[in-house]
């Protein structure tokens, strides 16, 4: 007895497990691609290159899992699909990470990883409006998904706006020069606007995910259509805007191919099918309501690799941040349930014949 509530406890905490992941993932993005921009990468082909890498590598988990080992179960390409692909990969690829990217060269790390807070918010409004959350107002769960959203928001812009006195100095006593009046010296209320703006295109992104993966139950596949398309979209962009200066092209050993190679490979690789299975099963507001805890993690990355000081309004906001994260989890752990179909996804499976009768069932979801 006490075996199956271990299993069943753990079966419920893989979602939450994955999202946590995806935020780690995404921290240690902010930090290595803050370093090789800070060594004159350009943000646009940094974007081409990481999603050519992503390409290289998901297609043939792809090709091998949802066209060969379940081809019985695989959704054909139909026009209105493939649109929405198209749409998603000029959302996150091109809009949501130019615009990122490039709002972080005016800033810092912790700085961009602390704006990307309104995407909870944003992510949470749109759900609702497409009818992809559940809300009951005189609902406690529901209650604590609203507060713990505000919260852990709230915490992220506290570690942003209020500093007050500093804890930890730089570490090892030095402070990388490129850091040091970065916020006073660049235009950071312009690198603002272009992370909020690149932060709602990625919720959009999330929406349209959701939306897409009902008719193309395919996440893998899905994850290599996006980079496809995006390495193509965001080459046409990086031409335009780097059409004189064509050194940028060039890539040495150093940071910038390591950054290169770890973000394709994780961030628009693994992250973009990791994202696809939790959004389809716990769905959109869950994956961005545990963006915030990105900021802490950048925020500890940042102290040691990118020698930034560790102020106490950060520990404070981040403290606020994790409550509100425990009150989302709570609110939304009653939402779904193992025994519902859309959650029986092969990532989550225990051995290799659950994954097959989980495919069939989701085949006859999907007919019905």
């Amino acid at each position: 007895m006490e075996k199956h509530e271990t299993q069943h406890w753990f079966v419920r905490a893989k979602p939450f497990i994955a999202v946590v992941f995806l935020q780690f993932g995404y921290a240690i993005m902010d930090v290595l691609s803050k370093a090789a921009m800070n060594k004159g990468m350009s943000n646009y082909v940094f974007i081409v290159y990481r999603h050519v890498v992503a390409f290289i590598f998901i297609t043939p988990f792809a090709l091998y899992f949802d066209i060969y080992k379940y081809k019985k179960v695989r959704t054909k390409m139909t026009f209105s699909i493939f649109m929405k692909i198209v749409l998603l990969s000029f959302l996150e690829p091109v809009i949501g990470q130019n615009l990122y990217f490039l709002g972080m060269k005016y800033t810092t790390a912790t700085f961009a990883a602390a704006m990307t807070n309104i995407l909870p918010a944003s992510a949470f409004i749109l759900a609702c409006i497409f009818r992809l959350e559940k809300i009951k107002v005189k609902c406690i769960r529901s209650q604590a998904k609203v507060v713990g959203t505000i919260a852990s928001v709230s915490g992220a812009m506290v570690m942003t706006l209020i500093k007050g006195p500093v804890l930890l100095g730089t570490f090892g006593g030095n402070s990388h020069n490129q850091h040091t009046d970065e916020t006073n010296t660049q235009p950071v209320v312009a690198g603002s606007i272009m992370i909020a703006l690149g932060c709602f295109s990625c919720a959009c992104f999330v929406i349209v995910q959701a939306i897409t993966l009902k008719t193309y139950p395919a996440p893998l596949s899905l994850a290599s259509w996006i980079c496809f398309l995006g390495t193509l979209e965001t080459a046409v962009v990086a031409m335009i805007m780097e059409w004189c200066n064509p050194s940028v092209w060039y890539i040495k050993w150093d940071m910038r191919l390591l950054s290169i190679v770890y973000t394709g490979i994780v961030c628009s690789g693994v992250l973009y099918f990791v994202q696809g299975v939790v959004v389809k099963s716990r769905g959109p507001v869950f994956v961005t309501a545990v963006s915030p805890l990105c900021t802490v993690i950048v925020a500890i990355l940042g102290y040691f690799i990118l020698a930034e000081e560790l102020f106490l309004g950060r520990v404070i906001g981040a403290v606020i941040t994790c409550l509100g994260l425990y009150l989302v989890a709570w609110g939304k752990s009653k939402d779904y349930t193992p025994s519902d179909p859309v959650i029986q996804e092969f990532v989550f499976s225990a051995d290799e014949g659950n994954v097959k009768n989980e495919h069939f069932a989701q085949e006859i979801i999907t007919i019905q």
